[in-house]
């Protein structure tokens, strides 16, 4: 998608601070971060949102969810814990329409979120 922003972020033509790259999907951090560690993993092809997901898209979606594990890994927070947040539609909270994981951690995150 020529307008979409993680598809340019992707595509390196959007400069990021990216912390994980591979082949279906990269992970950078959040500019507004919501907690110390806020990474966002998307896959390098756009899907818009959960709801566009088809049986194909699983294995990349299980890519996503390993590459948030790897994330948390490298910064610290497989010991303390951390949260994945897919947010789905604007009443969710989905403001870039590009299916995308929140790794969110470094701190004690409360519950109920939102």
């Amino acid at each position: 998608m020529s307008d979409c922003i993680f598809c340019k972020i992707a595509a390196g033509e959007i400069a990021a601070d990216f912390v994980y790259q591979d082949d279906d999907v990269v992970a950078f951090r959040d500019i507004t971060p919501q907690a110390p560690t806020h990474v966002l993993i998307i896959p390098r092809r756009h899907i818009s949102t959960l709801l566009d997901a088809t049986p194909e898209s699983g294995p990349l979606l299980g890519r996503m969810q390993q590459a948030a594990v790897e994330v948390a890994r490298r910064e610290g927070l497989a010991e303390r814990g951390f949260r994945l947040v897919t947010n789905c539609l604007e009443e969710a909270g989905q403001s870039v329409f590009h299916i995308h994981l929140h790794l969110l951690g470094g701190r004690r995150l409360s519950w109920p979120p939102g």
